[in-house]
């Protein structure tokens, strides 16, 4: 405990990791931010157009931050997921068990070193999206460094974003895909892993979350075109991932 709490004196990280006696823990700092340009525009153009996607996730402060995280682990861990336990919390952080190590950084050293390994890891990412849809969850802001391993046992993390709170459930899980695939298209190393990706959430999502996702497609198929144009003008990650993740969900929702 002396090491957690000059821990929690002395660290100014937003995220820290610290080594107890008996256990590892992840110590998590909230602060208030402003309401940051990219939510400002999409929230006037989901006034605008009315396209609930766009909506952004309300903005809280630190107290309503820290209560929203609480919620998700309560309820991901109720429905029987693998969530970080609350070993502290304080008026302005979290301290949480360590799940283990995040899904990307499994993924870094099988890069070289076993391409198969590394594209089934984003293969159970999808599959495991799915198991949370299928629960009546969904994530909010699914990527590789927000699930973690250890061992077998797959686990989720950092629930900052709550998107079923401003539009249908439906359509946030289906928001949850298509940001999982701008991870999964852009950073697998065999052509199939998007197809058997999509395949391994499909088998497991709600039939509401599959349609909404086959009706959201369009808004962001409208933009591949300035898209493209703009990766020949600037070289981008942001736009290499758009492009992979809207061309490839285009059509596996067609089919």
């Amino acid at each position: 405990m002396k090491v957690l709490l000059a821990a929690l004196a002395a660290g100014r990280e937003r995220v820290e990791f610290c080594q107890l006696k008996d256990r590892s823990v992840w110590i998590k700092r909230y602060r208030r931010s402003g309401l940051r340009l990219s939510n400002r525009i999409r929230g006037l153009a989901a006034r605008l157009s009315g396209i609930a996607i766009l909506r952004p996730s309300p903005l809280l402060d630190v107290d309503g931050m820290i209560e929203r995280e609480v919620r998700q682990i309560e309820h991901f861990s109720a429905a029987g997921f693998r969530t970080p336990q609350i070993v502290y919390r304080g008026p302005a952080v979290l301290v949480l068990t360590h799940l283990g190590l995040p899904v990307s950084k499994h993924m870094g050293p099988l890069r070289d070193s076993d391409p198969e390994a590394h594209d089934q890891l984003l293969v159970r990412c999808a599959a495991e999206l799915g198991r949370l849809h299928a629960a009546g969850l969904c994530h909010g802001r699914p990527h590789p460094r927000d699930f973690a391993i250890d061992g077998d046992a797959f686990g989720f993390l950092d629930f900052e974003e709550v998107p079923a709170t401003v539009m249908p459930l439906a359509t946030a899980q289906a928001r949850d895909v298509w940001l999982l695939f701008l991870q999964v298209a852009s950073r697998c190393m065999k052509p199939e892993t998007p197809a058997r990706a999509f395949a391994a959430w499909k088998d497991a999502a709600p039939e509401d979350a599959q349609g909404a996702l086959s009706e959201i497609m369009p808004f962001f198929v409208r933009f591949l075109p300035l898209a493209r144009f703009l990766l020949r003008l600037r070289n981008g990650n942001d736009l290499i991932r758009y492009i992979a993740a809207t061309t490839y969900l285009a059509t596996a929702t067609q089919t």
